[in-house]
């Protein structure tokens, strides 16, 4: 017993003093759970690796299957959008399985709208294999869908006479195709309905916390907005090229009989009874007649008088009215031969007393100013306009003018455009000239300068002298001078505003109509002033009622180049005699107004864009050239130019601006 344990401890102490069997002994005991660990740590690194690839190829195919299914169905083009949405899938993850997985699997569904996917893929286990487990299923679900933030969206469109033509290839007008691509795009952003054939019903819907805006400016040679202004920012008095009546004048005294009234009354006595006298035969005598008392009429004026003080005259007179009394008598007399019926002789006395009435009536002498027209003075001539308005952000629609025959008044009518506020004479807008008050989004007015006035085509003639010629003199002539201007205005503008169901937006888009000229930039103006969030209107566009941001967009369309004629009542009055945008001293041309139009226009455009509003700008037909699609190319934010040649492609392109403006999101 005592050896055995002397080599037991001999052995434990050569084994504390031998350092290295220690190590190799504690490593072969640790062996195991070491294992464990470093397999446990690879493993999971590759289930990572691959759960995340697994994500992103789901998202992508969902985004991608959204997208191609846009404001269609699912279904549409033989599943196409379940096609693209695999294909992007295998594109991200891979042909052959990554990481050494197995048996991968992607579906995708619709539903509302949203596009749902989900896939897995079977990961093998390498070190973990020695504890059993020698696979791991991995599965994800990924969702997309198209959510619209809070969106204003300003629709300026193109409503001149040409639009009333249609294009090559076309069965309908211009005018009628731009009005159901607007439906169209109302459908694809608001996923409702419209009665326009659209190609897809629309799916999905929009969150009840999104706020999404409509606004009008319709243009051609004007804009109709002036009705949506307040009245402080239409000036009170506006000079016209207009004419005022001339009247001769002549003064004479006219005097106004006052009304009679009686003053005083004075009875008289009875006079004496006259001595009797014999009546006429009388009759058989039947007894006495019966006594009357009559008053005669009223007599006539006499002893008429009248004293004067400054313009009255007060003038007294009297009548007398006389009242007669009678008394009859009878007596029986024979008569006849041998004493034949007896007879009645009448007798009668009168007397009488006068009454004497005292009348007096006041009379008024005015001096009394007659004017005879005698001619009309064409010239500019400013016009008190202060009774259009009413109040706030109301309006009349008509002022009284003496503008009618020989200088009656007349009623003017007031459709709602207007005429434009303090501009500049210049060759270039970049910068835009700090008192071009005409190319300032924002200002409020305040002043003159800053006002705007409202058009009146009835009040407004242009001038020609006696052999024909138009000139900028004077005109003194009783003659009913041509106007000389063509005046058109559009269907009135709309501001931001939600349109509660399809048939109210679409009862205003129906009411456009084509007529008129073609001037970009009065439309580009009022369309950056109706939606700017620090302007006019910055209480209702700056953010939502709940304080929420809002994404803007601004889409320009136009069938044509910018046309422009000297005798177009426009937003700058009528440029032949007004000359507000080019030499005073010399009368424009068509060109000159042109430039000044496309000038004007390229300046907004820049000012829209450097304010965050994003601007779509489409051409619409093939009749537009070279310089003027370069011209809107340049207007339109990077990459958001279109060229429409026919209806059908207009449609297609509102649909896919309606597309490209709802966002995009993954919602898992």
């Amino acid at each position: 017993m005592g050896k055995t344990l002397s080599i037991s401890l001999g052995f434990l102490g050569r084994l504390r003093r031998n350092q290295g069997g220690q190590v190799l002994a504690m490593v072969a005991a640790a062996i195991i759970p070491i294992l464990g660990l470093v397999g446990g740590g690879v493993d999971m690194s590759r289930l990572y690796l691959t759960k995340s690839r697994l994500q992103l190829a789901c998202d992508a195919g969902a985004l991608a299957g959204r997208k191609q299914m846009g404001s269609g169905a699912w279904s549409a083009s033989s599943n196409k959008a379940n096609a693209v949405a695999e294909q992007l899938f295998t594109a991200n993850w891979g042909s052959t399985n990554p990481y050494g997985t197995a048996n991968s699997s992607k579906a995708y569904s619709e539903s509302g709208g949203k596009v749902t996917g989900t896939a897995s893929v079977d990961v093998p286990m390498t070190i973990m294999r020695i504890f059993g487990q020698t696979t791991k299923t991995i599965s994800v679900t990924c969702d997309a869908e198209m959510r619209i933030p809070n969106t204003d969206v300003m629709f300026v469109l193109d409503t001149t006479g040409s639009m009333g033509d249609t294009n090559v290839g076309d069965t309908d007008t211009k005018m009628n195709g731009l009005k159901k691509a607007v439906k169209c795009f109302y459908e694809a952003l608001m996923k409702v309905d419209t009665t326009a054939d659209c190609g897809s019903t629309p799916s999905g819907g929009n969150g009840s916390t999104v706020q999404l805006r409509f606004g009008f400016v319709p243009y051609s040679v004007n804009v109709n907005v002036g009705k949506l202004l307040h009245n402080d920012w239409i000036a009170d008095t506006w000079t016209y090229q207009s004419r005022s009546p001339q009247f001769t004048s002549s003064t004479s005294n006219v005097t106004t009989t006052g009304t009679a009234s009686l003053i005083n009354t004075v009875n008289g006595n009875w006079g004496n009874w006259s001595g009797w006298s014999s009546a006429d035969y009388s009759g058989y005598c039947d007894g006495r007649s019966d006594d009357g008392t009559t008053t005669g009429n009223e007599g006539s004026a006499y002893s008429q008088s009248s004293t004067t003080s400054g313009n009255t005259t007060t003038v007294t007179w009297y009548t007398d009215t006389v009242v007669t009394e009678r008394d009859y008598s009878t007596e029986s007399q024979n008569n006849g031969f041998f004493g034949w019926g007896r007879k009645c002789e009448v007798d009668v006395r009168s007397r009488s007393y006068t009454i004497r009435k005292q009348y007096q009536r006041t009379d008024t002498t005015t001096a009394v100013t007659t004017q005879t027209f005698n001619n009309w003075l064409y010239a500019p001539t400013a016009i008190d306009v202060s009774g259009l308005k009413a109040g706030g952000y109301d309006w009349n629609n008509s002022i009284s003018l003496p503008l009618g025959t020989n200088g009656t008044a007349t009623d003017v009518a007031w459709a709602g455009c207007i005429e434009e506020r303090q501009t500049v004479r210049a060759t270039s807008y970049s910068p835009i000239p700090s008192n071009a008050y005409d190319l300032d989004i924002d200002t409020v007015p305040s002043n003159a300068a800053t006002q705007w006035g409202p058009l009146l085509p009835n009040a407004v003639w242009g001038r020609y002298d006696s052999s024909g010629n138009w000139t900028t003199s004077n005109r003194t002539t009783s003659s009913d001078l041509s106007r000389n201007n063509d005046a058109y205005c559009p269907t009135e503008a709309k501001k931001l505003q939600t349109w509660s169901t399809a048939s109210t937006f679409e009862t205003y888009v129906n009411s456009l109509t084509p007529n008129g000229n073609t001037y970009h930039d009065i439309g580009l103006i009022w369309g950056a002033r109706l939606m700017s969030p620090t302007g006019l209107f910055a209480t209702e566009n700056a953010f939502t009622p709940n304080g929420g941001t809002i994404e803007r967009h601004l889409i320009f369309m136009t069938d044509g180049d910018t046309v422009t004629a000297t005798d177009n009542y426009s937003a700058y009055g009528v440029a032949w005699w007004d000359r507000r945008q080019t030499s005073a001293s010399s009368a424009p041309s068509s060109s000159d107004l042109t430039n000044q139009v496309n000038l004007r226009f390229s300046a907004m455009c820049t000012a829209i864009k450097n304010r965050n509003i994003t601007l779509w700008v489409i051409s619409f037909g093939s009749g537009v050239n070279t310089d003027s699609i370069a011209r809107l190319q340049a207007c339109a934010s990077t990459g958001r130019f279109y060229n429409a040649a026919n209806s059908t492609d207009l449609i297609n392109q509102f649909k896919a601006i309606a597309s490209e403006i709802s966002q995009l999101r993954l919602t898992n």
